[in-house]
């Protein structure tokens, strides 16, 4: 069975580390990704946070694109709330004319920081357009000038290419998923952000229910999970430690998921408002080779995915390399 797997990094600085050093091995990561084969490598956005180096996802995929040969490199991703859909197509249409067909432009519904962080990247913005309509805007300079009916007609996000950045859809909710459905996207829902099963069984069959064939496109779906494999059960479950998922409501009605407790009272101190939560044990596919790759086969045969993308949460290094590694072997190793 062909089962097509990516990696996405988050730039993690764990502790004794440096953000050089967590940068460092993001790049390592990327070049091995490639040498096993790997569909695709993503890096994430976070802000206003030391425990994650990764906060410019266009200038780190410029890296990686140099340092790597032939790997898709993309964001996993970019949370186009923030910013103008013309200077992140500027950004993706330099990286597609310096290495065409290798990148992918992930777009995020989440903050990807505390409100705090979200005032600083929106402020002196006058207007407040909707995700799908920054979208459809996003789209166009990707491929082309801007229309009569747009307000600025002419414009164009230079250098217009051949093969523009990929948008890939990246939620955690029905919402996004009926957003890449309308817009004729490739989906990846985030398991390892909200773990409710049912939310992600919805979001896939509303996906591919409504997907709007009159793009052209075809459904995709990408199933983004922690993934932990080592020598032995025992070491892998050692390994995961104890990650838990905090999913917030805020008096206002807006929800968002972070790792802990304290996390959780600190965005509705910023935010203003007081909150509820909701604490889970964060879902890690964890074990052997042989378990782990068990678990992946029932997730496909249980969500339709079409392919993974996975995140390895491992303060050591070497053996979160060990764990790419045994994935890797788990399904090479099964009969054509």
């Amino acid at each position: 069975m062909a089962v097509k797997f990516g990696i996405l990094d988050q730039s993690i600085v764990f502790p004794g580390q440096t953000p050089g050093e967590a940068l460092a091995n993001t790049v390592k990561l990327a070049q091995l990704a490639e040498s096993l084969g790997f569909e695709r490598f993503w890096v994430s956005e976070h802000h206003d946070s030391p425990l994650m180096a990764g906060s410019s996802p266009e200038v780190l995929i410029s890296y990686l694109l140099a340092r790597t040969e032939k790997i898709r490199i993309g964001s996993g991703g970019v949370m186009l709330q923030h910013y103008s859909p013309y200077k992140v197509a500027e950004n993706f249409n330099v990286l597609a004319a310096l290495a065409p067909g290798r990148v992918e432009l992930g777009i995020g519904r989440a903050p990807g920081g505390l409100p705090r962080s979200t005032k600083a990247l929106q402020k002196g913005q006058t207007d407040s357009p909707s995700l799908a309509e920054k979208l459809i805007e996003l789209e166009q300079f990707l491929h082309s000038p801007a229309g009569e009916d747009h307000p600025l007609a002419g414009l164009q996000a230079n250098p217009l290419t051949q093969q523009p950045a990929a948008i890939h859809m990246l939620g955690t909710s029905v919402s996004s998923a009926e957003l890449a459905a309308e817009r004729g996207y490739p989906y990846a829902f985030a398991l390892f952000i909200n773990n409710d099963p049912e939310t992600a069984k919805k979001a896939f069959e509303v996906y591919r229910s409504n997907f709007n064939r009159e793009t052209g496109a075809q459904p995709k779906t990408i199933l983004a999970l922690s993934v932990i494999a080592a020598d032995t059960h025992e070491e892998a479950v050692e390994m995961a430690g104890e990650f838990k998922n905090v999913r917030v409501t805020l008096a206002s009605g807006k929800t968002v998921n972070v790792g802990t407790l304290e996390q959780a009272e600190e965005f509705a101190r910023q935010a203003g408002e007081t909150f509820t939560y909701e604490i889970r044990d964060a879902d890690i596919t964890k074990g052997t080779k042989e378990t782990v790759r068990a678990r992946l086969l029932e997730l496909k045969e249980t969500y339709g995915v079409d392919e993974f993308i996975f995140t390895t949460i491992v303060k050591e290094f070497d053996k979160r390399i060990h764990s790419f590694k045994l994935l890797n072997q788990a399904f090479t190793e099964l009969p054509v």
